[in-house]
């Protein structure tokens, strides 16, 4: 039988829509949440961080971590698993990762006009008409940065996309339901053996996905009878010794026959590809208002392979520890605003599980004193040799990534 999947515009009745196909089909809903819930499991990355890949905001430290497409990279794993069932009924964000060559699939768009929206909205969830209408461009952003990621288009409804384009402001629920349900019923959209071996290719290339992210490694992957083609789409200066490493891990997952690499469009691009290492600090925020200080020291541990983002104050550090989760913080103590003993203790309140390394030219004994009672890392004086600093990061990191070990385990 088919799989049915919806994507849909904010406000446009996909629950309703959702309900309803579900109940005329009897096929098996499988949401965002579950696959996350699956994708989290398997790879030890927190269910809210793999959600923050379908935001349109990327994290400041994903160039340095790749998170965002090891998210990816075991949503689509998790979603390949799950196509290995029958009668599924797949809306949101993860529809959009089964591929084209999967064709017992009827991809539904549901979308209506912005003044049928904003008045959902309105009504819904009791916002002004202004409030509504920013509440909405916000999600059409986050599925317009979706679709850029996954196919680099920038239109979420662009009719190549799906079999279906329905207008809800136009049907009703059980006419948009009944539609659905007769066209997912159609022999065109019933499992071939080409389709059930797409699906095995899909999974495949998933597997080799994952084996790659998980040693940090960030490439296009493609499976076909056995046989891989890696694309590495980022300019590497020793291009053949990584070919060489890419073909060595995904030759050892179960099921690959032959490995084969190249350059993909966006090769000589000045980016440079980057290989993510779990051994050393990358998510590392920096908070000092001495700028030409941080901004010094931030480039100094990019050149030893950390990578940093930059807050200026307190308020700035808290609202990036909000938004990013950083992992290690580096904090001084004495800043305009809310200061460093008070940042650590909130920051210790909320993300227990970040090391915060205190980094001042200030303290007293009191301050170091209170700052390890509230649960600081450590506690180091400017100026500080880069050396010593490296190594305390590393420390601190390596205990980050053994609670993240135990989690996963």
């Amino acid at each position: 039988m088919a799989v049915i999947t919806i994507f849909s515009g904010s406000f446009c009745k996909e629950e309703l829509v959702i309900r309803e196909v579900n109940a005329k089909t009897g096929y098996k809903l499988v949401t965002d949440k579950e696959i996350v819930a699956m994708a989290s499991r398997a790879s030890g990355i927190s269910e809210s961080k793999i959600s923050r890949t379908f935001s349109a905001k990327t994290s400041v430290f994903n160039k340095f971590t790749h998170e965002k497409e090891r998210s990816i990279a075991h949503l689509r794993f998790a979603v390949a698993e799950m196509l290995c069932k029958d009668n599924l009924l797949i809306p949101g964000f993860t529809s959009q990762l089964i591929p084209e060559e999967v064709t017992h699939v009827l991809r539904v768009c549901l979308i209506a006009d912005m003044k049928f929206r904003t008045s959902e909205a309105v009504k819904e969830v009791g916002l002004h008409e202004k409030d509504a209408l920013k509440f909405i461009q916000k999600h059409d952003g986050d599925r317009a940065a979706w679709i850029k990621t996954l196919f680099g288009k920038n239109d979420p409804w662009d009719p190549g996309l799906y079999d279906m384009i329905i207008p809800v402001d136009k049907s009703g629920i059980e006419e948009i339901a009944a539609l659905i349900k007769e066209n997912a019923d159609k022999d065109v959209v019933r499992p071939t053996e080409r389709s059930k071996k797409a699906v095995d290719d899909f999974l495949l290339g998933a597997r080799v996905d994952v084996a790659l992210a998980e040693e940090g490694h960030n490439v296009g992957v493609k499976a076909r009878d056995g046989d891989i083609t890696l694309t590495i789409n980022k300019h590497v200066l020793m291009l053949s010794r990584l070919e060489e490493e890419l073909k060595s891990i995904a030759g050892k997952v179960s099921g690959v026959k032959s490995v084969e690499t190249g350059v993909g469009s966006d090769f000589y691009q000045t980016d440079i590809y980057r290989k993510y290492d779990f051994e050393m600090p990358s998510k590392v925020l920096l908070v000092d208002d001495e700028r030409e200080f941080v901004q010094t020291l931030s480039e100094r541990l990019l050149m030893r392979d950390m990578g940093s983002a930059v807050a200026y104050d307190g308020e700035s550090a808290l609202s990036l520890v909000k938004e990013d989760e950083p992992e290690v913080m580096i904090l001084d103590l004495k800043m305009p605003g809310i200061d460093g003993i008070e940042v650590l203790r909130r920051v210790k309140e909320t993300n227990p599980e970040i090391e915060v390394i205190i980094l001042t030219g200030h303290g007293s004994d009191e301050d170091r004193k209170v700052c390890m009672e509230l649960g600081a890392f450590a506690y180091l004086h400017k100026p500080v040799d880069i050396d010593v600093l490296s190594e305390t990061l590393k420390k601190a990191n390596e205990k980050v990534q053994l609670k993240n070990d135990q989690m996963k385990h």
